[in-house]
């Protein structure tokens, strides 16, 4: 029952709202008892104060005591039904008066502690002095108390300034536990109420979240079954909205990620493909008798051997990314100069059709010779690749604030601009309606692994090209 979603957002919710109900409700009981306890103690003291001027307006607070014996007599009684021969009738009709008016038993002792006069008729001659309530009275003070559902107030009974006794007030808290029981019903009530309309809040909540996270559960399903085109709203502003947003980012980043193998395998597969087939074709050709002619023999040899060169470069290229895709790259760095570096490329790769000219003053790097080595030779193939017969491939190696800049210009067709974003994907090939056979093709991964290389390095490297006036390669390395 609790494995979804909706029903814990559900059941989390109304626990929440059961458990802060709870507590409030204990509160308010709590706050309406002690509230209603107060009120009653000062109406009850009220009434007592009231009951002390009615007792000496009347004359009855001329309180003749009962005679100690007598009193200890009628203690031992159960219940005293006559009015003791020297309290005043007046004292015996006025608190009878007064508690049939105010509703609340009235008791009155004297400066002893003697009940001189009792409404109940129960307690009349018996000595109460102990009764905290009492004594309180007796020494002036006004006392109120609480008491197995009952509220007991006692205030001082005087005559010309004198304490003659004490005026002894109890009431029943049944209309307090009365009304406490109706606020309690109500708040039952109430909470039942809330309960009910929070558990429907809470269940069109729990929808409303838990739609879009089965929208995305059923687009990673669909996913998984390679439908990147599955639609998925995204509209809202909210965290789901932003995970619908980048689930969808990620549907196609994943989607490019699959077609970039898809177009690996089949770029790798035709690189393979072309030097396998030349070399099978001139064995076969040796084979069918070409071998006993020392020309052609040795003119097909070089050949294989181009071939085979051009595998171990494509399988060597291969191994650079794949290293660098798993972050196992490693680089040997040293301090050497990097102008002295582009001049033994230069000197490498210079032909008759195209010269390379180096500008620039020593450059101290710290970097890995042999890697910054293949970018240069990366950059400066391509560059003599596609510079007509004449003319000049550029170096310029410069200083800068946070390192050293070099730059790889030629004098080409030029990469246009629709193009220039794509450069650095692996085997892609800007030129495309150019042939390349084995001696000046490439398999496309030049720009790439020169771009892994420099990142590896900490560096960045950029291209800048217009159609019909040349390309330039600008790549960036870190200052020894």
């Amino acid at each position: 029952m609790f494995n979804k979603l909706s029903t814990r957002l559900i059941a989390s919710h109304l626990l929440v709202i059961a458990i802060a109900m709870t507590l409030l409700g204990f509160l308010l009981l709590s706050l309406a008892q002690s509230y209603f306890e107060q009120a009653l103690q000062t109406s009850l003291i009220t009434q007592a104060r009231l009951t002390t001027q009615a007792l000496v307006s009347s004359n009855a607070s001329n309180l003749t005591p009962v005679p100690l014996p007598a009193a200890q007599n009628i203690v031992q009684q159960s219940q005293i039904t006559a009015p003791t021969q020297n309290v005043s009738p007046t004292l015996d009709n006025t608190t009878l008066r007064l508690s049939a008016e105010l509703e609340t038993r009235i008791r009155v002792t004297d400066a002893r502690g003697i009940v001189q006069a009792d409404s109940a008729n129960t307690e009349r001659g018996r000595d109460v002095s102990s009764d905290p309530a009492i004594a309180a009275a007796l020494r002036g003070q006004e006392f109120a108390r609480t008491l197995d559902d009952s509220i007991f107030v006692a205030v001082p009974l005087r005559r010309d300034a004198r304490i003659v006794g004490a005026v002894y007030l109890s009431q029943p808290m049944r209309d307090v536990a009365a009304v406490l029981a109706d606020l309690r019903a109500r708040l039952l009530l109430s909470a039942a109420i809330s309960l009910a309309l929070s558990a429907l809040v809470g269940l069109l909540l729990a929808r409303a979240i838990a739609r879009p996270v089965r929208e995305l559960t059923r687009a990673a399903h669909r996913l998984a079954q390679g439908d990147f085109d599955y639609p998925l709203p995204d509209k809202s502003s909210d965290e789901l909205g932003e995970l619908a947003r980048a689930f969808r980012a990620m549907s196609r980043d994943l989607q490019r990620t699959l077609q970039a193998r898809t177009d690996l395998v089949s770029n790798v597969s035709h690189e393979l493909r072309t030097p396998l087939t030349a070399i099978k074709g001139l064995i076969e050709t040796l084979r069918d008798g070409a071998v006993d002619d020392l020309n052609a023999r040795d003119k097909f040899l070089a050949s294989i051997e181009g071939e085979t060169d051009r595998l171990i470069r494509l399988v060597n290229d291969l191994l650079v990314l794949s290293r660098a895709d798993s972050q196992a790259l490693t680089l040997h760095r040293e301090k050497f100069d990097l102008t002295a570096l582009a001049r033994a490329c230069a000197d490498q790769l210079t032909t008759a059709r195209v010269a390379i000219v180096i500008e620039g003053e020593p450059a101290p790097v710290d970097a890995d010779p042999d890697r910054i080595r293949q970018v240069l030779v990366n950059l400066l193939d391509n560059a003599i690749r596609f510079s007509p017969p004449g003319e000049v491939v550029r170096v310029t190696i410069e200083s800068a604030s946070d390192g050293m800049i070099v730059s790889v210009q030629d004098r080409g067709p030029g990469i246009p601009a629709a193009e220039q974003a794509r450069v650095f994907e692996r085997f892609y090939r800007a030129d495309k309606s150019r042939a390349r056979d084995a001696g000046a093709g490439g398999a496309g991964l030049g720009l790439s692994i020169a771009q892994t290389l420099v990142q590896a390095h900490g560096g960045q490297i950029a291209l800048e090209s217009h159609a019909g006036q040349g390309t330039t390669v600008r790549f960036k390395l870190p200052a020894a």
